[in-house]
């Protein structure tokens, strides 16, 4: 919420698109915005109001922070979808924080933040035809609003909460880039929360995957970074290229092991972090077999050491990969 940080001004400025596309005839806006709402929800909120099918993936301890077994950290702010609209809410931004568990590098992090919009149209006579149209109408023109003059395309997707889902790319220095996803309200969610009359749209935005395009900032670490030489470079409603400051050095170390029952990727990261914080920049699988004999399957990874903010000695990347290495030895990792 800080008012000149990267993500703040994003936000402020989609919600400024709002605001004027939105605005009614007594000068108010038609959307409600929300960014303190508790991460904190129960699996009912997070997945089963969705329509999240009982075996999908984002279900799993592999991808979610799980508090116990009915309450995770938000994976999404869509999260909050029927809480909003079951209070009378038929047009709302809201905005918060979001946990997944996933892969180190530069573009991932444990945290990042996502904005869902909803609109719920009033006239139960309106038509899908006419409900997608409004939908793409105003995610083209956030789009200019953000980039400028830019050629988007969209593309057929699938998200259990909408039907038909669309994803929304556009064309960035050279290369597509996927900015949302979206879609018409499925009907079931809207009948749940007492709109089944009525139809709408919903969309979700990463918002530092925008800023990183739009400011060209090259490690989402930098996000969280109280250093003023990143947080002095930016201005309220501007986008400016991003300067960086300064490339400390990198160091790496290899870790093999026999993988333990039921492995997944995101496990390791996720110890990694524990031990490495930010100072871990990237883990990479470099080789990987399977015994013919036993059946067990050896991996070896690489992992990327750096501080945004100085130099880091030998002696105390030794010190976080031994951590690491004791931490994954009491956790069925069989070292090699």
């Amino acid at each position: 919420r800080k008012p000149l940080h990267p993500l703040n001004i994003v936000k402020c400025m989609v919600e400024g698109y709002f605001s004027k596309r939105f605005q009614t005839k007594s000068g108010e806006t038609l959307f409600k915005y929300y960014d303190d709402m508790d991460p904190y929800v129960s699996t009912i909120q997070c997945f089963d109001e969705l329509l999240v099918p009982k075996d999908h993936i984002s279900r799993s301890k592999s991808d979610t922070y799980y508090l116990d077994e009915n309450t995770v950290l938000r994976t999404h702010t869509s999260a909050h979808q029927q809480e909003l609209m079951k209070s009378g809410n038929r047009a709302f931004l809201a905005t918060g924080d979001c946990y997944r568990r996933d892969e180190i590098d530069s573009s991932h992090y444990p945290v990042f933040h996502q904005m869902e919009g909803v609109r719920v149209f009033e006239d139960p006579n309106i038509d899908s035809e006419f409900v997608v149209s409004d939908l793409k109408n105003t995610l083209e023109g956030l789009v200019l609003e953000l980039f400028g003059t830019a050629e988007t395309r969209w593309v057929n997707a699938y998200f259990p909460f909408t039907d038909p889902s669309l994803e929304l790319e556009v064309y960035f220095k050279g290369d597509w880039l996927e900015v949302l996803g979206c879609g018409q309200i499925q009907h079931k969610i809207l009948e749940d929360t007492g709109n089944g009359s009525l139809k709408g749209w919903a969309f979700g935005i990463g918002l530092e995957r925008l800023a990183m395009t739009l400011f060209q900032i090259p490690d989402i670490r930098l996000f969280w970074s109280e250093d003023e030489r990143f947080l002095e470079q930016f201005s309220e409603n501007k986008i400016v290229k991003f300067k960086e400051f300064s490339k400390y050095p990198l160091c790496y170390k290899d870790i093999s092991f026999w993988e333990p029952a039921g492995f997944h990727e995101n496990d390791l990261c996720a110890y990694v972090r524990d031990h490495a914080g930010d100072l871990a920049e990237k883990v990479t699988l470099i080789d990987r077999f399977t015994h013919p004999k036993t059946g067990k399957t050896s991996s070896c990874f690489r992992i990327e050491y750096r501080s945004m903010e100085r130099s880091l000695t030998n002696r105390e990347v030794d010190e976080m990969q031994d951590r690491l290495r004791n931490t994954l030895a009491t956790h069925g990792y069989e070292l090699r």
